[in-house]
């Protein structure tokens, strides 16, 4: 088991820096409202699951966890921006609860753990919140009621603060995210590995959960996506239930441990038993070219639609190449009529941090244009932002029955060149992107080379399933 990076012992996180950062773009955005605020928040705490005395995970509010560092359920924190001070609560002291969890983080302790100026009880909460007189919160919800008579809930300019604070990565955050990126690489490796006994969609899931926990990662940063055959082709795939069969011929997952409540988010696709078949290998090389070309824009400055538009040009290119796109159209006419847009239905990719789909990027949902509706990131790339890069390839019936209905824009496909690929499902390919000073850092280091993938799978393969330990 891992205790997480060599780097940051002895560390804090850096959350009073994380505090001024709000404050700075909550000056900038709004100086008369911003003056002299307070800003609390409440963590999460524990719920009991209805009519049961067992509670419910607990996931930290990742708006709470960005001022503290702090993961204990029944926290809150108050910032008073004039002086620069910041005060973490912890739960208050239940002795009975001793008997069953332990002793609790002391208050000497919860100091030298955390990177705040002062640590008190919940019990001080309200009449600190009575001095302040007003303090900025995200929203009023249970764990905060009591104290809503103090409280300005889901100011836009406070909101914005908090999001841009967050969209720039410091270096302990990029450490953090680093980490969750090489424990995943183990966890995509050993499920490339472990085909031998993958034969339903869950086993996947398992082998890839089972390698996180090893590694300490106890939480995944998303529910993992499974999928096998034409499953592939649905995009959030979590049912995880599917047998895996030979004919299915492919596998994609799209799986990512968490660490410290900072994200990874990585997709890799193989052949079930090593051996790419045509069309499987063709739409996953289109789908590499995709992300590759892209990779070649990827630097501070740069409009994220810019590198989006790049892909889906690709794609449209490598299908004339493999008659998919009838060759009487040009790159530009098939370009402009959004002929690749039920191909390649998603985002280039997103911001990545506390939340998979993280905070900052201004997706326009709203947006007519079909090639740009789904883009979670609507603004140029900036220094210590964290992206994904993944394009995708799809065949799905679902998303495809409109367009092959259309005679205006069936016209663009060769039917019988595509059915040869409704098997394939999907191709996706997901790394973890840092965005540096003169270009990018890709996290992710799990091969994505077809002939490597074929490799290790094959490796696993020869050794069979009395090489894996297997629990029925």
């Amino acid at each position: 088991m891992t205790s997480g990076p060599k780097s940051l012992e002895g560390k804090k996180y850096p959350a009073k820096q994380h505090a001024r950062n709000v404050a700075n773009h909550f000056k900038t955005k709004a100086a008369s409202k911003s003056k002299d605020a307070y800003y609390f928040i409440s963590g999460e705490d524990y719920e009991l699951y209805k009519y049961c005395d067992q509670t419910k995970p607990i996931r930290q509010n990742r708006y709470f966890f960005y001022l503290t560092g702090c993961n204990i359920p029944g926290s809150h924190v108050l910032y008073d921006s004039a002086r620069d001070k910041l005060v973490l609560y912890l739960p208050n002291v239940d002795k009975e609860d001793i008997m069953w969890s332990g002793l609790p983080l002391s208050q000497e302790d919860a100091l030298k753990k955390y990177d705040v100026d002062e640590v008190k009880f919940a019990a001080d909460v309200q009449q600190d919140l009575h001095a302040a007189g007003k303090a900025f919160t995200t929203d009023i919800n249970q764990f905060n009621e009591k104290y809503k008579a103090y409280l300005v809930e889901s100011d836009e300019d406070f909101f914005y603060a908090l999001d841009e604070s967050r969209l720039i990565k410091d270096e302990y955050e990029i450490e953090l995210m680093k980490h969750a990126s090489a424990i995943t690489d183990n966890c995509h490796l050993a499920v490339m590995s472990a085909v031998p006994i993958e034969t339903n969609e869950t086993h996947i899931h398992a082998e890839f959960t089972y390698h996180a926990i090893r590694q300490g990662a106890k939480n995944q940063s998303y529910d993992p996506i499974c999928c096998s055959g034409e499953s592939c082709s649905t995009l959030h795939w979590v049912k995880n239930d599917g047998e895996i069969t030979e004919d299915k011929k492919s596998v994609l997952i799209d799986a990512g441990a968490e660490w410290e409540c900072y994200a990874s988010d990585v997709t890799r696709c193989f052949p079930i038993n090593g051996d790419w078949t045509k069309e499987h290998l063709e739409i996953y090389n289109l789908v590499l070219k995709m992300q590759t070309e892209a990779y070649k824009l990827i630097r501070p400055g740069v409009d994220w639609e810019d590198a989006h538009l790049k892909a889906h040009k690709v794609l449209i290119e490598e299908f004339l190449k493999l008659g998919i796109f009838k060759s009487e159209y040009s790159v530009e006419e098939l370009f402009k009529a959004k002929a690749s847009a039920k191909f390649f239905p998603h985002g280039l990719g997103h911001l990545l941090g506390m939340d998979t789909h993280d905070v900052g990027g201004y997706a326009n949902y709203s947006d007519p244009d079909p090639l740009l509706c789904y883009l979670r990131i609507r603004r140029k790339l900036q220094e210590g932002m964290v992206v994904t890069n993944e394009p995708g390839c799809y065949f799905s019936p679902f998303l495809l029955e409109e367009t092959l209905e259309d005679p205006e824009k069936s016209k663009y496909i060769n039917r019988d060149v595509l059915d040869k690929y409704w098997y394939v499902g999907g191709v996706r390919i997901e790394d973890d992107v840092l965005i540096t000073k003169d270009g990018h850092e890709v996290f992710t280091k799990i091969t994505k080379d077809p002939k490597e993938i074929s490799a290790i799978v094959k490796a696993g393969l020869a050794k069979g399933k009395e090489g894996f330990h297997i629990v029925v």
